[in-house]
C-alpha cells in the first residue's frame, strides 16, 4: 500500500477514535433470508460464481519451486496446478484422458510427471501426455491429442488465478480494477506456505463471509479474543470494482500518534482485509498474509467450508534464522492456529446459529446497519452478478 494512502488510513482510524465514530453507508439495507436459504438462488451462484468466473486458489508460495503442484476439488471438479521446470503456472483437469481417472491423488507436493494409478498413462507438468505402457498392444495414440484438458491460468503479482472453464477468459484489469496495483504493493510473490487448515459449517457459504464484513461485533462475540487487541465498531472501508478493503483498527494504533507521519506504518496501526469477489478474504499482517476462501458444497444451501492457508514474510523468516530467535517459530504458529480458532470457534459458530435462527421460517429478513458498509457491498455486489436488483432500503 502506497505511504500516502497509510497515511490517510490511518488518520481515519484516529479521528474515528477521538470522534467516537465509524464508517458510515448513510443508510440501513434489508437482506431477504431467501438469500441464504433459496435453493433456486444456490444453483444460480454455483454456476455465474464457481463455474463461470475466475477463481483466486492460491499464492505462488503454493508452488514455491519447479516441478511442485497442489490439487483442487473446491470447483466440483479435479484440478490440478503445476509448476513446470522452466517456473511456469499451469492449471489442468486432474483426469486421465484414457478413461477419466484422477492422475493425481495428494494435496500438494514434487513432482516431474504425473502417472495415472488406473494404467499408468504419464504426464508431463505442462501436462503433455508422454507416455502410454504397451502402446503396441492398446492402439497407437496421437499424443498430442490427448494432454490434459488446460484451463486458463495466469500467475500475477503471487497471486495464482484459475478460470474453471477451459473456453473462460481472465480479465484481472476488469476484475480487480485499480486493486491490483494495492496487492502488487504487498510483495506476496515473497512469502512463504506454512500450513493450512479446513473448517466445515453447516451453513451458507455467504454467512462465513458476512462474518468478515463488520467489527460492530468485536466487543461481544471476541470480547476474550479479537477485542484485546482491536478496537471494535471502527474501521476505514474502501472497494474497488466488487472488491473492497477493510482496515481493521488495531489498538497498537495509538503507539503512531507521537511518531511522524512519514514513519507510520499501516501494519503497525491496522490489520488490512480485502474480499476479492466472491469468495475471498486476503488478510495482511506482518507474519504474513492469511488467505481465506469459502466454498459451497455445490448448490447445497446449508453446508460450506473454509480453507484457511497461512503464509510467512521474508522478514519472520529472517528472523526465525537467527540465532536466538528459535522461539518466534513456535509463537508465529501459535499465532496463527489462535486466529484460526476464533474463526472457527467465534464468528463461524454464530452464523451457523444465524442459519438456523433463519431457516426455522418466522424471520423474512435480516437487516445490515449503516455501520455495516461491506455486507451492502457483498450482497450488492452478488445480487448485480446475477442480475438482480439492488438490496431495498430501509
Amino acid at each position: 500500500m502506497r505511504h500516502n494512502e497509510q497515511v490517510r488510513v490511518l488518520k481515519g482510524l484516529m479521528t474515528h477514535l477521538d470522534n467516537g465514530t465509524n464508517v458510515d453507508a448513510g443508510k440501513q439495507m434489508i437482506n431477504p433470508v431467501d438469500t441464504y436459504l433459496s435453493p433456486d438462488r444456490a444453483e444460480q451462484e454455483w454456476q455465474v460464481f464457481f463455474q463461470r468466473h475466475t477463481q483466486l486458489l492460491g499464492l505462488s508460495a503454493d508452488l514455491p519451486g519447479p516441478n511442485t503442484f497442489f490439487t483442487s476439488d473446491e470447483l466440483g471438479k479435479p484440478l490440478l496446478c503445476t509448476r513446470d521446470q522452466k517456473g511456469k503456472f499451469h492449471a489442468f483437469i486432474n483426469a486421465c484422458r484414457h478413461r477419466g481417472t484422477v492422475v493425481e491423488t495428494e494435496a500438494r507436493g514434487t513432482r516431474a510427471t504425473f502417472s495415472c494409478p488406473f494404467h499408468a498413462w504419464t504426464y508431463s507438468a505442462q501436462g503433455d501426455l508422454v507416455s502410454v505402457p504397451r502402446e503396441g498392444q492398446f492402439g497407437q495414440v496421437d499424443k498430442a491429442c490427448y494432454s490434459l484438458i488446460q484451463l486458463p491460468a495466469i500467475e500475477q503479482d503471487g497471486l495464482l488465478w484459475v478460470h474453471p472453464d477451459p473456453e473462460g477468459v481472465i480479465d484481472l484489469d476488469e476484475q480487480l480494477g485499480d486493486l491490483a496495483v494495492e496487492l502488487a504493493d504487498w510483495n506476496l510473490a515473497d512469502m512463504q506456505f506454512d500450513g493450512d487448515v479446513q473448517y466445515d459449517h453447516p451453513m451458507n457459504w455467504k454467512l462465513a463471509i458476512d462474518t468478515f464484513g463488520e467489527t460492530y461485533h468485536f466487543n461481544v462475540l471476541h470480547k476474550n479474543t479479537l477485542a484485546e487487541s482491536f478496537y471494535g465498531n471502527v474501521q476505514m472501508y474502501d472497494t474497488f470494482k466488487r472488491n473492497h478493503r477493510m482496515s481493521l483498527c488495531q489498538k497498537s494504533i495509538d503507539t503512531l500518534r507521537d511518531l511522524p507521519e512519514q514513519d507510520w506504518d499501516v501494519l503497525v496501526g491496522t490489520l488490512p482485509v480485502y474480499y476479492l469477489f466472491p469468495n475471498i478474504q486476503l488478510i495482511v499482517s506482518p507474519a504474513g498474509p492469511t488467505l481465506v476462501r469459502v466454498y459451497p458444497r455445490g448448490t447445497n444451501t446449508a453446508d460450506s467450508y473454509s480453507k484457511i492457508s497461512f503464509y510467512l514474510s521474508p522478514k519472520v523468516r529472517e528472523m526465525m534464522a537467527q540465532p536466538g530467535f528459535e522461539h518466534l517459530r513456535a509463537e508465529v504458529g501459535d499465532r496463527m492456529k489462535g486466529f484460526g480458532e476464533v474463526i472457527r470457534d467465534e464468528d463461524y459458530v454464530a452464523a451457523a446459529s444465524s442459519h438456523r435462527g433463519m431457516a426455522a421460517g418466522h424471520v423474512d429478513h435480516v437487516i445490515f446497519g449503516r455501520n455495516e458498509p461491506a455486507l451492502h457491498h457483498y450482497h450488492n455486489t452478488y445480487r448485480e452478478a446475477l442480475g438482480m436488483a439492488p438490496l431495498e432500503v430501509k
